[in-house]
């Protein structure tokens, strides 16, 4: 019941009692929580066996803890049934996503050597890299001081 409480804090815990019930009290209260907790441990498994034994005998191994979705279906279905272990080792995410890269990369290899090799672009892709080959080759248009 108190697995996460450590040592400090237990120590915490009876500097204060001490404090506020004082020492010559304290062992009155520890009986009075101890005989609460036992009480309410008591009336707890008196409700479980209650509901046992409403359900009837095929609910014979049911505990409150069934209730929650996620541990009912993991201890009535097993995983097996449904195959979900053959599909998670069939299915290789990094193996998946290295042939998804590797396409691409060959992709975009194949149409920079396409472009380069035969001067237009390849796919669509217009490389702004290079300059436009026309007329003039590096002359550039002339200058109208009028037209700014």
């Amino acid at each position: 019941m108190f697995n996460d409480i450590g040592p400090l804090e237990l120590v915490t815990i009876v500097v204060i009692a001490v404090l506020v019930f004082g020492p010559d009290k304290l062992p009155k209260v520890i009986q009075d929580v101890t005989r609460t907790l036992r009480k309410i441990r008591e009336f707890s498994e008196s409700a479980k066996e209650d509901i046992r034994q409403e359900l009837g005998p095929e609910f014979k191994d049911f505990e409150l803890e069934d209730l929650n979705p996620k541990t009912f279906i993991r201890k009535h279905l097993d995983a097996d049934e449904l195959g979900l272990k053959e599909i998670r080792n069939g299915f290789d995410l990094k193996k998946e996503m290295a042939e998804v890269t590797d396409a691409v990369n060959s992709r975009e290899a194949e149409s920079s050597s396409a472009a380069s090799g035969s001067g237009s672009s390849a796919g669509g892709r217009i490389d702004m890299t290079k300059r436009p080959e026309g007329p003039g080759g590096d002359e550039r248009p002339p200058f109208d001081v009028d037209a700014t």
